[in-house]
């Protein structure tokens, strides 16, 4: 699961996480303007120093306009992991993400969950942050990494 496209180092990152063991992803991105939370989102950019991205937090854009970004993150994430030798497949889920992070794990039969991401220090105080939620939905050890930033 990732809220941003993956940076060549979290590419590197993953795709050698097992080794010379080829690795293959189901990768669902979630427009991070979308989540519920907006006031832990708020409450960790100002913890981290972000007092432009925390005023901004109520004018995230939502539906189409969430949507449209999130598809041409995924596209270049998924070309990323294929270009790096993985196999890729994903999509960008709006609503009940963990549900359908459940169903993926079933239906692909998957080892493990990574959950890629920027650091959200409240939600994840507070366990609200993705990682912490799935470790109770999806029955696989589920990984927690911050991703790179550009």
């Amino acid at each position: 699961m990732i809220e941003k496209p993956l940076t060549p180092e979290d590419v590197e990152f993953v795709t050698t996480l097992h080794g010379e063991e080829r690795t293959s992803f189901v990768v669902l991105m979630q427009p991070r303007g979308d989540q519920a939370d907006v006031l832990l989102r708020a409450i960790d950019d100002v913890a981290i120093g972000e007092l432009k991205e925390a005023v901004r937090e109520g004018g995230k854009p939502e539906g189409r306009a969430a949507r449209e970004p999130a598809e041409l993150a995924l596209e270049y994430s998924l070309r990323a992991l294929r270009e790096a030798g993985s196999d890729a497949v994903g999509q960008v889920v709006e609503e009940h993400p963990l549900d359908k992070l459940k169903t993926v794990v079933d239906e692909a039969g998957a080892d493990e969950v990574i959950v890629l991401t920027a650091p959200h220090y409240v939600e994840e105080f507070f366990h609200r942050d993705w990682a912490s939620r799935a470790r109770h939905k999806v029955g696989v050890p589920v990984l927690k990494l911050f991703a790179h930033s550009e």
